[in-house]
């Protein structure tokens, strides 16, 4: 399945979470799905993140978090992203995300939210539908 748009996106992986295969698979995925994808690698602070989606002029910043803590650092980014003006930029999260926090994800400005096993299908058709 290709994208119908040419959406620049930027995969992080926020604070010390080491963990960052299923990152790549996804970016390889967004990218022969038509996408630009860059990837910043692992132990990205929020700061750099930020920067790095501003130099590279991206649609959406997807965070990449396996280690529980995606409650505060999407607050967090939200916030930072808001003061900066960013809020052009779509913040989509994956990985390790219960099911019961994706109401109060996309109440705080998610945009969507992917938890580990969906299919990359469903990954891109959600990432189009961004920009319908």
């Amino acid at each position: 399945m290709e994208t119908t748009n040419k959406i620049r996106v930027l995969i992080a992986k926020p604070g010390l979470d080491g963990h960052d295969k299923g990152a790549k698979i996804v970016a390889l995925a967004l990218r022969d799905a038509g996408m630009e994808v860059i990837y910043s690698g692992l132990h990205q602070t929020l700061n750099q993140i930020i920067q790095t989606a501003t130099q590279e002029a991206v649609d959406v910043i997807g965070l990449s978090i396996m280690s529980g803590a995606h409650l505060p650092i999407c607050k967090r980014l939200i916030t930072m992203m808001k003061e900066q003006g960013l809020d052009d930029i779509r913040l989509i999260v994956g990985g390790v995300i219960p099911y019961q926090d994706i109401p109060e994800l996309k109440e705080m400005g998610v945009a969507a939210v992917f938890p580990g096993g969906i299919s990359f299908e469903d990954i891109i058709t959600g990432m189009n539908k961004l920009f319908e």
